[in-house]
């Protein structure tokens, strides 16, 4: 599988400025597959150490500071070559160390020259803690779920990927490629970006054994939930990730503690909540009341949506089979469109800096889906589920903000078009929408 996150793993081995990794992401998203690869690629070795397999390692850490003691130790138990600057050195599962997360402070001060890269399922939870953490001293990265352009890129489309880069104006695409890219997608739709899925149906078209690997990735997640120190809060996280789905079906996304459960409030839940969020298990996307810079400083706190880390697991943890593939636009539609506006988010998320919004007012009512902020400009986002679609939340917008608004931004099942201010980008392209963006504005 081709991963872009491999041109940014091979940007830091070149930084004259490199610290030791920290590579970030949640369990079963390829990390030590892509820490691997990347060794094997581009360093003489790779010397691999596992902190869950091999608990009797964390324990060179508790002993001494000397990082040249650390790495004998570790050679001579492990039986694996260091050599400085030819070799890629993997951390893994560190999560619960915090010894060994804390050691990258003298690494980096007393030995750059060895290449270091940590990875772990929890990170986001360990790195939360307030604990002596080596502030300016790592390099951080962060891997998602694949997206839709690493999908094609698995399923052995490369000339659709290829084509889809190589537009350069803002116009429609020829049917030709426009109907087999809709199809790829809905696909996508099914598998998500979880590498083990996408591997299942790529290589062995087994929709069976695809349908366990994301059931299986559900349960190590749910397994995840009891790592919580505090053991009252697992059932609540639990509850949590099961409203998901009916949170997003409901036509008003935001997030209501009552559909976790009757009478529940914000006290109660808004722990597991924040838990889940640092795990990266969901995205939190906060109401915004205006399209100001900074973003945050018009954050609207009582008000957010949850969407799920892979639009895949949302598929399966919704229980919609897999059958809805062969149905028209019904995976496009379905949970009024949730799948498709948690697509969305994941694309945005790979290719913007800051955390997208989103705008609504009441009375009359009106939202816009999510607002990105593009270098310093905030351009509005509206996400439809099908095609020929008439945008008044966007319209709202511009009437309110239009000395702000260079341009908005709506995806459907339309063909690619720039109509005015108004750009039409086809679901299949959301990748691409940075882009298409700086195509929009020059064109």
């Amino acid at each position: 599988m081709k991963r872009t996150v491999m041109k940014k793993l091979l940007n830091w081995k070149n930084s004259p400025y490199r610290k030791p990794l920290i590579l970030k992401g949640v369990r079963q998203v390829g990390k030590t597959w892509v820490l691997k690869e990347f060794g094997r690629q581009y360093y003489e070795n790779t010397a691999y150490f596992n902190f869950d397999e091999n608990e009797e390692y964390r324990q060179f850490f508790e002993t001494t500071k000397d990082v040249e003691r650390i790495l004998q130790n570790l050679m001579l138990a492990g039986g694996q070559k260091i050599f400085p600057g030819k070799t890629l050195i993997i951390f893994d599962e560190v999560q619960d160390c915090p010894k060994v997360i804390n050691s990258m402070k003298y690494f980096y001060e007393n030995a750059p020259e060895y290449h270091i890269a940590c990875a772990g399922s929890l990170l986001g939870i360990a790195l939360a803690k307030p604990s002596s953490f080596p502030v300016g001293k790592v390099n951080f990265m962060q891997i998602d779920p694949m997206t839709f352009t690493e999908f094609l890129m698995a399923n052995g489309d490369e000339n659709l990927a290829a084509y889809l880069d190589s537009i350069d104006t803002p116009e429609p695409l020829p049917d030709a490629f426009f109907n087999p890219l809709y199809e790829k997608l809905k696909m996508y739709y099914v598998t998500g970006g979880m590498p083990e899925s996408v591997l299942m149906w790529t290589e062995a078209r087994d929709v069976d054994a695809m349908q366990e690997s994301l059931a299986g990735i559900i349960g190590a997640y749910e397994r995840d939930f009891a790592k919580h120190p505090n053991v009252s809060e697992f059932p609540k996280i639990s509850m949590v990730w099961k409203s998901i789905p009916s949170q997003l079906a409901r036509e008003n996304k935001k997030f209501l503690y009552k559909v976790i459960k009757e009478g529940a409030r914000a006290r109660e839940y808004e722990n597991a909540l924040q838990w889940l969020a640092d795990a990266r298990l969901v995205h939190k996307i906060y109401r915004s009341s205006a399209p100001g810079l900074p973003i945050a400083a018009y954050d609207d706190l009582s008000a957010f949506k949850i969407y799920l880390a892979d639009v895949g697991l949302l598929r399966r943890l919704s229980m919609l089979a897999p059958t809805a593939f062969g149905e028209g636009n019904r995976l496009f539609t379905e949970f009024k469109g949730a799948l498709t506006e948690n697509y969305i988010l994941q694309t945005l998320l790979t290719q913007f800096e800051v955390v997208p919004r989103y705008w609504s007012q009441n009375n009359p009512p009106y939202e816009v889906d999510f607002l990105i902020q593009r270098d310093n400009d905030i351009y509005p986002v509206e996400v439809k589920a099908e095609a020929n679609t008439a945008s008044k939340s966007l319209k709202k917008f511009k009437e309110l903000f239009g000395d702000k608004v260079k341009l908005r931004i709506r995806y459907s099942l339309d063909n690619l078009k720039l109509d005015g201010d108004i750009l039409n980008i086809p679901l299949f392209m959301a990748d691409h929408t940075n882009r298409l963006i700086g195509l929009a504005l020059t064109s």
